[in-house]
């Protein structure tokens, strides 16, 4: 359900064939997304950042208060629309920090994740915040096994603190936990009860990492034709299907998505901010460019990987050391005449450039050539592929470092020179 449709209907023809005789419009690639599609938001949504919230959770963390300041602003400069915090009844200091990033001035809307408890609510308004996220267990395991209500309650009590904050003209999210192992009866009937009295959000969660893009598709479009609020969507990372389950999210017709700084949080966290802009920026390049300095992910990512005491994966998107790395030799050949052979993303557009590995068996003579290049020698073709040859023959027996290969390289370039001296 996540590829966009190409059949004929969608392409505004009457029928298969058409019925005015010209043949129905086709897009040149049926696999590219569809920004233009109805209910597709992938050009227009919103970023909750939830690494002061969600990011709280991760195992490692422990956020002081000037270092959620710095990540605050940071996020802030960043382009975020909201920046989600823990909740003020999580403990004293929870409450006190929320007060003080309130003070900050920020761009960026606050927010406060909540119990669906009137109690919470009251101290989260007293700190100042721009808006509740309000969420409640809607699962049969959660409703057994953490709060015990049934949906009766569940449905009185979002309505009793959905309406208390609206009147206090503060936004608010309505948010199920567990969403895609609750009833979809159960689920649609709550959503719309609250949409009907003023909601700003309705929300969705996969709180154990289980959906499917698929699911995702099926689920946010269903609910999007019961709903005219905005949609959240909130996922965790558990099966790896996160930044996937974001984009169809999206394209279903949801509206906001829940993202933290390296995908920190619970468990094996949730979409992280970087990989989901990188999928974003490659279907609505424009939009996402305009909106977010894309050159801070990295700083940021530096920030809250040092925060939490974590390195930065090798294969993170954008940022990992091995992201905007060539080695095989018919790959460095290609992204040497065009970076787009190899790239989907530039490297440029985050402030970051790319590396074409030449030290090592794999490498092949183009990439020797700009090595050359750079160090300000000068050899003929035909030079370069006998040198790469060593290169390669001394890789054949053990790992090998730049400096290894450019060893090869100067040395084999000095030989030429003696030669032609004593020619």
């Amino acid at each position: 359900m996540c590829e966009t449709n190409g059949s004929a209907a969608s392409n505004g023809t009457n029928g298969s064939n058409g019925t005015n005789g010209t043949a129905p419009v086709r897009r040149s690639n049926p696999y590219q997304s569809n920004p233009g599609e109805f209910l597709s938001n992938v050009g227009r949504f919103k970023i909750i950042e939830s690494t002061l919230r969600e990011g709280e959770q991760f195992a490692n963390a422990y956020f002081d208060t000037q270092t959620k300041i710095n990540i605050a602003k940071a996020l802030d400069a960043f382009g975020v629309d909201y920046i989600e915090l823990t909740s003020p009844a999580a403990s004293e200091q929870s409450r006190l920090d929320c007060i003080e990033i309130c003070k900050l001035g920020l761009k960026a809307k606050i927010l406060t994740h909540v119990r669906c408890d009137m109690r919470d609510v009251q101290m989260a308004i007293d700190t100042g915040v721009d808006g509740l996220d309000i969420v409640i267990g809607t699962s049969h395991f959660l409703r057994e096994h953490s709060h015990g209500k049934d949906m009766a309650f569940i449905t009185k009590a979002a309505l009793e603190v959905v309406q208390y904050v609206k009147d206090k003209g503060i936004e608010v999210r309505f948010s199920s936990e567990d969403s895609f192992r609750s009833d979809l009866v159960d689920l649609l009937s709550l959503y719309n009860a609250v949409d009907k009295i003023g909601v700003n959000r309705v929300g969705i969660a996969d709180t154990v990492g289980c959906a499917s893009p698929r699911q995702v598709y099926e689920l946010v479009r269903t609910l999007r034709g019961v709903v005219s609020c905005d949609i959240e969507t909130h996922f965790h990372n558990d099966t790896g299907c996160a930044i996937a389950n974001a984009f169809c999210a999206l394209e279903a017709g949801a509206t906001h998505v829940d993202t933290s700084v390296l995908g920190i949080g619970e468990r094996n966290g949730i979409t992280p901010l970087g990989g989901f802009l990188a999928r974003m920026v490659v279907t609505s390049p424009d939009y996402v460019k305009s909106k977010y300095k894309l050159s801070m992910i990295k700083e940021i990512e530096d920030m809250v990987a040092e925060a939490v005491e974590i390195n930065t994966p090798f294969n993170n998107p954008i940022t990992g050391f091995c992201a905007f790395t060539h080695k095989a030799g018919i790959h460095a050949k290609a992204i040497l005449n065009n970076p787009s052979t190899y790239e989907i993303l530039n490297p440029e557009d985050f402030g970051l450039t790319r590396y074409v590995h030449f030290a090592s068996r794999l490498t092949g003579w183009n990439a020797v050539k700009t090595r050359v290049t750079q160090l300000g020698l000068t050899m003929t073709d035909d030079q370069v592929k006998e040198c790469t040859a060593k290169i390669k023959a001394l890789a054949d027996v053990r790992p090998i470092a730049i400096d290894d290969a450019d060893s090869i390289i100067r040395s084999f370039h000095l030989n030429l020179q003696n030669v032609a001296n004593n020619s």
